[in-house]
């Protein structure tokens, strides 16, 4: 069952790798992205298309940006952000911070306001420094 898991994601990545970057995209933006199937407590993706909502944390360029992986599960400690996106409670996980290639991207929901993207930034500097 597993196995057949991976290989279906493989042929997933296959054809992101051959796709166009998504045009545009900003820091403070949420996305929902083709994560993935990922090795041990590594977020995965979610459905056939391995889709899980992230906040494009820092652009470096138009190919790739830090991504913070959400849950719609509320959760609390010095890993986890909590924040309202469109009147609804969301988690960003904080320990699932990665680098990922624009052309994972699939369609845009929203925003973080400014203020809770400041809130954020300050909290990720706490944890990692």
């Amino acid at each position: 069952m597993e196995k057949e898991i991976f290989d279906k994601w493989n042929i997933l990545k296959q054809k992101i790798e051959s796709k166009e970057r998504f045009a545009k995209f900003k820091e403070r933006e949420i996305c929902f992205v083709n994560l993935g199937k990922n090795i041990g407590s590594e977020q995965d993706g979610k459905g056939n298309e391995f889709e899980r909502p992230v906040v494009v944390f820092k652009k470096f360029n138009s190919d790739i940006f830090i991504a913070l992986p959400l849950t719609h599960k509320i959760k609390f400690g010095k890993y986890y952000f909590n924040f309202n996106l469109n009147k609804i409670s969301r988690t960003i996980i904080l320990s699932q911070i990665r680098l990922i290639s624009s052309r994972r991207i699939k369609r845009k929901i929203g925003y973080m306001s400014e203020f809770d993207f400041l809130l954020l930034k300050n909290k990720l500097k706490e944890l990692i420094f």
